[in-house]
């Protein structure tokens, strides 16, 4: 399965870029062992931050970063098969488990419940 890995990002850290980079880590911290159940792991910001760089973006909330970062993870939910949300209060996850079960994909809340592929 490819799977949206999604939690806290920007929330909770008042724009503090290295917080934000913490929050990055935490969710890459799933993504090996998301690869070695055999799924494809996906985080919104591998995607965002890159063009978010490409146009012009120069701090959270600007325009460009409204335009580019939850748009990203939205249209990457077009494409996954499932959400892993991790925890921590996150407006932006918040909406992408909306988007999933509003689509029917699965949610797990656990690296523990996503099980291996076959």
């Amino acid at each position: 399965m490819l799977i949206l890995i999604a939690g806290p990002y920007r929330s909770g850290t008042n724009d503090d870029p290295e917080l934000m980079k913490q929050n990055l880590s935490r969710l890459e911290a799933a993504a090996l062992p998301l690869f070695r159940l055999g799924h494809i792991p996906m985080i919104g910001e591998w995607v965002a931050l890159p063009l978010l760089h490409l146009a012009g973006s120069t701090q959270p909330g600007d325009e460009a970063y409204e335009e580019i970062l939850y748009p990203v993870a939205h249209r990457l939910l077009l494409k996954c098969d499932a959400v892993l949300r991790l925890e921590g209060a996150s407006k932006g996850a918040d909406e992408d488990v909306r988007i999933a079960k509003e689509r029917g994909l699965k949610v797990y809340y656990s690296l523990d419940d996503v099980p291996k592929a076959d």
